[in-house]
């Protein structure tokens, strides 16, 4: 039997990405190269749509397609994705399951995917450089004299309120969450706001809606029967965040998604500071 060769790249070769951040993550480094397959909604970076297979979607996946590309590695998303692992783990593939839901996390996934091909020193300095920019957001928020009340809607029939990491750019971008103790909850069906009366009550300041992929309408919201006196209504703080920038717990979300809360946040304190 020969020698190993230790002088091969490392960390796996033929990677699958069934979510949109670890592609966006691997082309931000160099190593799109490694990607032999991603995830039908991956709109980030348009090009990679181009260039590599689509071999899933969020909660299926074409297990067939992905074994015929023979990745040595499959990188996927949380429990919803659970069924898709576990097929293809009885195939014998390698599977790494990540399960970042709060800023903190998504930049461990950050540097755990830059190690594991053998960019940690450049993963680190990427992730620095995201670090000091939320940095230099949140000093800048400090600064305003008064924090508007978001209402971050996920989903609009039933109410869906903000994932933590949304919160927590929220709050780094100036902006106090309407429905922080949601937040915590890791699963959409228990951010459910059965009765929207509530959100009325806690009356938003801004109501910025990313509806997974659906167009997001304020004149619907606008619509929405005893929203009327809503300040978020009756001012037309009506927004949208596209979902790949903000719902992606990945570089999108620490980046563009930020930028745009940032910028809402702040047009909004100089009509009402």
């Amino acid at each position: 039997m020969g020698a190993a060769d230790l002088t091969s790249p490392k960390g796996p070769q033929r990677i699958v990405c069934l979510t949109e951040e670890t592609t966006e993550w691997l082309y931000l480094l160099g190593e799109e190269r490694r990607i032999v397959g991603i995830s039908g909604y991956t709109v980030r970076p348009r090009r990679a749509r181009e260039e590599k297979p689509k071999v899933s979607a969020f909660l299926s996946a074409k297990i067939d397609k992905i074994l015929a590309l023979e990745p040595d590695c499959v990188f996927g998303f949380s429990d919803l994705q659970a069924d898709i692992a576990s097929a293809l783990i009885r195939h014998g593939i390698q599977v790494t399951v990540f399960n970042q839901r709060s800023v903190q996390s998504i930049f461990e996934m950050l540097y755990q995917v830059a190690a594991m091909v053998g960019r940690a020193d450049d993963g680190l300095a990427r992730i620095e450089a995201m670090r000091q920019e939320l940095n230099a957001i949140a000093r800048s928020a400090a600064a305003l004299s008064r924090r508007p009340r978001i209402f971050f809607e996920e989903w609009d029939e039933p109410h869906i309120s903000a994932i933590a990491w949304v919160s927590e750019l929220m709050g780094i971008a100036g902006g106090d969450d309407c429905f922080p103790e949601l937040a915590r909850e890791p699963l959409g069906k228990n951010r459910i706001i059965a009765d929207g009366s509530e959100i009325v009550r806690r009356n938003p300041d801004i109501v910025i809606g990313s509806w997974c992929g659906k167009k997001f309408r304020a004149e619907k919201v606008a619509a929405r029967p005893g929203w009327e006196a809503v300040n978020a209504v009756r001012d037309r703080q009506l927004f949208e965040i596209k979902s790949a920038d903000i719902l992606q717990p990945g570089p999108a979300a620490l980046t563009d998604g930020v930028h745009q809360l940032h910028r809402i946040v702040n047009e909004w304190a100089e009509k009402h500071g």
